[in-house]
């Protein structure tokens, strides 16, 4: 048994849950937030078999995706000593996945 935890954008996460069901691969969505930005993000929680990895990471790419998006420099370089905070293009998006080792699950 594995579980993966997945980290993808509040924006993606309707089409990454959707796209789990629809394969029967079961989640529980914790909401957290990113340090870099402090934007929303949706932690999934997926405890699977081994053979079923592969799928959960396939899925959260297919519906999780990269973007584009403007932030102030300033919100980059803390006290940078710039009058002014030129904006910056970053890359958002995406997922974020762990997968480890499960000793035991159970369902009670």
């Amino acid at each position: 048994m594995k579980l993966v935890y997945a980290i993808v954008n509040n924006d993606d996460n309707y089409a990454v849950s959707k796209g789990l069901l629809k394969k029967g691969i079961r989640a529980t969505k914790l909401a957290s937030t990113g340090g870099f930005l402090s934007a929303g993000n949706t932690t999934f929680m997926i405890c699977c078999r081994d053979c079923e990895v592969d799928t959960v990471i396939e899925t959260c790419r297919e519906h999780s995706r990269r973007r584009k998006q403007y932030v102030p420099s300033s919100a980059i370089l803390e006290n940078t000593g710039a009058e002014q905070a030129y904006p910056v293009e970053i890359t958002i998006g995406g997922a974020t996945i762990f997968v480890t080792d499960i000793e035991r699950f159970e369902q009670v």
